[in-house]
C-alpha cells in the first residue's frame, strides 16, 4: 500500500503511549519499516509526524525527558533525516571557565560571550536551513524569541545569581539559551539566505503580568497587600516552570523550594525600588525566497 499511495506525510498516533521504557518502540518500528522500504525501492523517504496521547493520568513529563534520547538514536540510525527544531541546541562548549556565574554575565571572560554567540549562529542558521526545505516559496514564518537591546552581551544585566549552593556546582552549571541582539538575528537570516526580513522588531513587555492599574492601586498596600511581593511571587513561579527541571538535574531537588523563595524575594526588592528592568522581546516575520 505504501508503495502505491507514495505520501509525502506520515502521520502515527499512539493512543496508549505510556512513559516507560516502550514509549517510542511502536514509532521506531514504523519509521524502520517506512525506511527499509524506501531504500529497498529507492524511494523518498517521507516526514513522520508522531501523536502521542495516553489518560491524564499518564506521567507525561517522563516521555519529554525520553525524547532527547530517542531523538539521538535516531539521528546515529537515520542522520540526516531527522531535524532539529531549537533556536540553540544546548550549553555551547569551551564556557568551563564561566567561574561563579551560571550564564553569560558582566563577570563572564569574552570567550563564554564568544561560545554562546557562536553556538547561537549555527544553531540558527540551521534551523532556518531546515525549516525552509518544509516551505513553499513565498511560504511565511513568524518567530518570536527572548532577546536584548543591547549589541554588547557584556554590558546587558542578565541578573542570573545562584546561592544555597556548592561553588564547584555552580562553576559546573551554565544555562542553555541565548538572548540575540537584532543586528545578530538580520545578519544570520542575510547570511543563511533561505528567507528575506519582513518585519524585526524588539520590544518590552512587563516581567509580571499585572496591569499597570493593579500596580498603581498595590503601592498603597491595602489591607497590608503588597503588590511587589505578588508581582516577584509570579515572576518566581514563572522561571520556576521553565528552568525547574534543569536545575533539580543538577542541584538536586532539596534546593528548589528556598532557592526561588529567595528569587521571589529579590525580584520584589528590585520592583519596589524601581530597579527591576523589563524583559524583552523579539518578533521577526520571514518570507521564504
Amino acid at each position: 500500500m505504501f508503495r502505491e499511495i507514495l505520501p509525502s506525510c506520515m502521520k502515527v498516533a499512539d493512543l496508549g503511549c505510556s512513559s516507560g521504557p516502550n514509549t517510542f518502540q511502536t514509532i521506531s518500528q514504523v519509521i524502520k519499516t517506512i525506511h527499509g522500504i524506501c531504500q529497498q525501492s529507492e524511494l523518498k523517504l517521507p516526514e513522520f509526524q508522531v501523536l502521542l496521547n495516553d489518560l491524564p493520568g499518564n506521567d507525561f513529563n517522563t516521555v519529554f525527558r525520553s525524547v532527547p534520547a530517542f531523538y539521538e538514536r535516531l539521528m546515529k540510525e537515520k542522520g540526516e533525516m531527522v531535524q532539529e527544531l531549537c533556536f540553540i541546541a544546548g550549553v555551547p562548549d569551551g564556557v568551563e571557565n564561566n567561574k561563579g556565574n551560571i550564564y553569560m554575565a558582566r563577570t563572564s571572560p569574552p570567550d563564554v560571550f564568544k561560545a554562546y554567540a557562536d553556538q547561537f549562529q549555527r544553531d540558527f542558521s540551521n534551523f532556518l536551513s531546515l525549516r525552509s526545505k518544509e516551505m513553499v516559496p513565498q511560504g511565511r514564518m513568524v518567530l518570536t524569541c527572548m532577546g536584548r537591546k543591547n549589541p554588547n552581551p557584556s554590558n546587558e544585566d542578565y541578573g542570573w545569581e545562584m546561592g544555597l549552593v556548592k561553588e564547584a556546582d555552580v562553576d559546573s552549571f551554565n544555562l542553555p539559551i541565548y538572548t540575540p541582539c537584532k543586528e545578530e538575528v538580520a545578519e544570520i537570516v542575510e547570511r543563511e539566505g533561505s528567507f528575506d526580513i519582513n518585519e524585526l522588531q524588539i520590544f518590552e513587555v512587563d516581567s509580571d503580568p499585572l496591569s499597570r492599574d493593579e500596580q498603581k492601586l498595590g503601592k498603597k498596600d491595602l489591607m497590608g497587600f503588597n503588590i511587589y511581593t505578588e508581582m516577584g511571587t509570579n515572576v518566581a513561579n514563572t522561571v520556576r516552570a521553565v528552568l525547574e527541571p534543569l536545575l533539580c538535574s543538577h542541584f538536586g531537588d532539596a534546593i528548589i523550594d528556598n532557592l526561588f523563595i529567595r528569587f521571589a524575594t529579590h525580584v520584589a526588592d528590585a520592583l519596589s525600588n524601581s530597579k527591576h528592568q523589563k524583559r524583552v522581546n523579539m518578533v521577526v516575520a520571514l518570507t521564504k525566497k
